[in-house]
């Protein structure tokens, strides 16, 4: 990350940290956010908007939130009912799926408009397939445009207009964006016309679980997954924008350059069939987890030897924080959005470069005082980030929609 991108972070880290936002609303207004992403089908979007809630009710006890879910929609990560333990937020049930026409109409005349929620003032979309037409304020969280800059991690043409075509809606009908990252909101000023200004720079975090762990948790998890003390990690599904070929293919030339075949490549993360080519290399120790249960993660990352993650473009990059949080050394692209997040904490390498990934990932593994020092390092790096931090930049966001900015 440039100079100027830290000077951003560290000014609008003062910020937040010093400025209370306050909202000027009417009594009894709320704020309602749409909870129907708290699912399995979005288990990144999902975790942000879990968070965001929870630490918004944390940090704004004064403000009324309602949160809309779906008991319908398969869930197996989060306690949606757990955050009714905030006495400012309500739980509103709304029989609407994603990915259908029914919320252009249902979720904004049944839950918007009517005498029950007449009070809500806005109304914060995660997901740009959200209700486009409101007759209150939006604001809309766009995480990335990924399919725009790789046009081959969706299926076809069809899909690839369709995503054009609904996030350029979601951000003109929104009031505000938010984006986690300046590089994000520079793609989506370039890429859709967004004026920059409309859209707000609200970096994620990782959740609080993933930390440091004892070595008998580490144990546990290494056994249940049949890994050996050393092992290299990376965490993502297999889309071709992960970079996962590239990967493997500097696996082979540090396994070769070492003679190393009791060290193996640990990928875990989800799995696409559609995408199943993107790794050819047999003659590798490579081993796949697929599907990682969550509560297994942090162990997973803690007890890497080294975590890489060599993906050609993020819009956030939560896998690396995560890694951080846990103290593990890493090894990361130098591609947007990474260097905004790893900072100093990690060795920055050019994801396109096997050569460069095989020698970045020997000199770690070779060298036990650089990865002391990066294990240190992760872990103030990760401290910077917090979803209290998230939630309060948030709220200067809805601020600023109710004063009409």
């Amino acid at each position: 990350m440039s100079q100027i991108q830290n000077s951003k972070f560290k000014i609008r880290e003062s910020a937040i940290e010093n400025r209370k936002p306050v909202l000027s609303r009417a009594e009894g207004s709320k704020i309602a956010i749409d909870g129907r992403y708290i699912q399995d089908h979005f288990p990144g979007i999902g975790r942000y908007t879990f968070n965001l809630i929870d630490a918004l009710a944390r940090v704004a006890p004064d403000e009324q939130f309602v949160l809309f879910h779906n008991p319908a929609l398969r869930n197996t990560r989060y306690g949606i009912a757990a955050l009714a333990r905030h006495p400012n937020v309500e739980l509103r049930r709304v029989d609407v799926p994603t990915f259908s026409l029914r919320e252009q109409f249902q979720l904004p005349i049944l839950r918007l408009r009517s005498g029950q929620a007449s009070n809500i003032q806005l109304l914060h979309s995660p997901y740009f397939i959200k209700p486009y037409f409101l007759r209150v304020p939006s604001v809309v969280t766009l995480f990335d445009v990924i399919p725009l800059r790789f046009p081959g991690d969706l299926p076809n043409a069809r899909a690839r207009v369709l995503f054009r075509l609904l996030v350029g809606l979601a951000a003109r009908t929104a009031a505000r964006v938010i984006a986690p990252s300046f590089a994000a909101r520079e793609d989506l000023h370039t890429l859709l016309h967004v004026p920059r200004d409309k859209i707000a720079v609200v970096p994620l975090a990782a959740d609080a679980r993933f930390a440091p762990q004892s070595d008998a948790e580490i144990a546990r998890v290494r056994g249940k997954y049949q890994l050996p003390t050393q092992y290299v990690l990376t965490v993502g599904i297999n889309k071709p924008h992960k970079n996962l070929a590239t990967l493997v293919e500097a696996f082979a030339q540090f396994a070769i350059r070492n003679s190393q075949s009791a060290i193996p490549l640990v990928i875990a993360g989800a799995w696409d069939e559609r995408y199943a080519s993107v790794i050819s290399r047999q003659s590798l120790v490579v081993r796949f987890i697929r599907d990682v249960d969550d509560a297994d993660l942090p162990a997973l990352y803690a007890g890497a030897a080294v975590f890489v993650f060599p993906s050609l473009y993020e819009g956030f990059g939560l896998p690396p924080l995560e890694a951080m949080a846990c103290g593990a050394p890493v090894v990361s692209s130098n591609a947007p959005a990474l260097p905004e997040v790893v900072g100093d904490a990690a060795v920055l390498v050019n994801p396109r470069a096997a050569d460069e990934l095989a020698a970045a990932i020997t000199r770690v593994l070779s060298d036990a005082a650089l990865r002391d020092e990066l294990r240190a390092k992760s872990l103030a790096r990760a401290a910077r980030f917090s979803w209290e931090r998230c939630a309060r930049a948030t709220l200067q966001v809805y601020a600023s929609v109710k004063r009409g900015d």
